[in-house]
């Protein structure tokens, strides 16, 4: 007989943005006509076309496609070196970082690196996550095994949970024991937080204190604007010895549909055998890489290196404070009403919290029944989250005008019983 994965089955009944979609189509199936009212501001999908650069850029290369001459198969796994050179001039070298163009690997986004990079990790691992935190850092670990069962607020056993809370500015405490994988995310999904270089560094030093490794993913690095504030774990000096980094061309390229990101392994990352001997994780990954992955298609990858030059530059960044500038009329609008509203400044999210008493996802469906609009219910990231909801500034002016304006109705956010 075949056996199943049972670890699969410890995991909730749905994964947070489908049920969040299956609560939307309950409520327009039963009210079709306020379907077309809905405005959707829960998953962090852009909504911009995409850069000019990007398109002239894809509309070469699929010409190239079409004569025999520069016609493309197959590519190499890691990425085409006239984007991984691009990446690392521009994303590193240019900002003072040691990274190298072949310690770069290209790929279709980091949600996939994300779950894959645990292939080059042995069992046993002690694990810590943030609280709340992007589900899919814990998924992964508990369709692999890496934890026991979830508890009644959904906390799996096996995992430490770093709390991130308005009282630590939703920058985690160090671990009280030693971890050996930490999942670090700033700017932060789903808080909108950023950590200062003092903070990153304590976490580089526990990190090299314990051998431990950081991923540490940095999907959203384009939305900093605020002085001194990092863009890159690199930035930070160890960090080479401790830590991976992902990034996406997602969100400040809007490449969500065409789907293209990487993932930096330093050739100094080192790991260890049982037997205590250290060992690279760099040849890992590129085997890992290059057994799974047939590469990003060529058409795509010559979009992304559009992103570097002196247009797509200014395009991005163009960009970029479109989706800022969505944010700030929101947070306006509800601290207008007198609620606590995080993140925004340096990220795409905004994290609020309701009124007492709100759970979740009561302010989920008094939002959607009432207002028309989507949003993602906090506890859905973890317990810490209960209470809050997130908002996403990825929408058309428009749509987010609009929402303003219907977030501003007192019966939203009355007192919950």
């Amino acid at each position: 007989m075949a056996f199943i994965n049972e670890n699969y089955l410890k995991l909730q009944a749905g994964y947070l943005f489908p049920e969040i979609s299956r609560r939307v189509k309950a409520f327009t199936d039963a009210k079709p006509e306020v379907a077309s009212r809905i405005i959707r501001c829960g998953i962090g999908d852009v909504t911009e076309p995409l850069p000019a650069a990007c398109i002239t850029a894809l509309h070469k290369a699929v010409d190239e496609m079409a004569v025999r001459e520069t016609f493309r198969g197959y590519g190499p796994e890691q990425g085409y070196d006239f984007l991984r050179n691009a990446i690392a001039e521009n994303d590193f070298k240019a900002r003072g970082i040691d990274v190298e163009a072949d310690e770069i690997f290209v790929s279709d986004g980091s949600k996939c690196d994300c779950g894959n990079l645990l292939d080059i990790f042995g069992q046993g691992n002690r694990v810590a996550v943030m609280d709340p935190v992007y589900p899919v850092y814990v998924d992964t670990n508990v369709m692999l095994g890496n934890t026991g069962n979830p508890d009644g607020k959904g906390r799996f056993e096996g995992l430490t949970y770093l709390p991130c809370t308005a009282e630590n500015g939703f920058v985690p405490e160090l671990p009280k024991e030693p971890v050996d994988l930490i999942y670090l995310c700033y700017p932060n999904n789903p808080t909108g937080a950023v950590a200062t270089r003092e903070q990153l560094q304590k976490w580089v030093d526990f990190a090299r204190s314990c051998n431990a490794i950081i991923a540490y993913d940095a999907a959203y690095e384009a939305f900093v604007s605020t002085p001194g504030i990092p863009r890159s774990i690199y930035e930070i000096p160890g960090a080479r010895e401790c830590a991976i980094e992902l990034r996406s061309f997602s969100k400040n390229g809007g490449f969500t549909g065409l789907r293209c990101g990487f993932v930096v392994i330093p050739k100094t990352l080192m790991g260890y055998k049982r037997n205590g001997e250290k060992y690279p994780f760099h040849p890992l990954w590129l085997r890992n890489h290059t057994t799974k992955f047939n590469g990003v298609a060529y058409p795509v990858q010559r979009a992304a290196e559009a992103l570097y030059s002196p247009e797509g530059k200014e395009q991005v960044k163009q960009l970029v404070s479109f989706y800022k500038e969505n944010a700030r009329l929101l947070k306006d609008a509800l601290t207008s009403i007198g609620l606590d509203v995080y993140g925004y400044s340096d990220a795409s999210y905004l994290w609020v919290r309701g009124p007492k008493g709100a759970t979740s996802w009561d302010l989920f469906d008094r939002i959607l029944q009432h207002a028309n609009i989507v949003t993602t219910p906090g506890s859905g990231f973890g317990a810490a989250g209960e209470g809050y909801f997130r908002l996403s500034s990825f929408n058309s002016r428009a749509n987010v005008e609009e929402a303003c304006r219907r977030l501003v109705d007192p019966v939203l956010f009355t007192p919950f019983k």
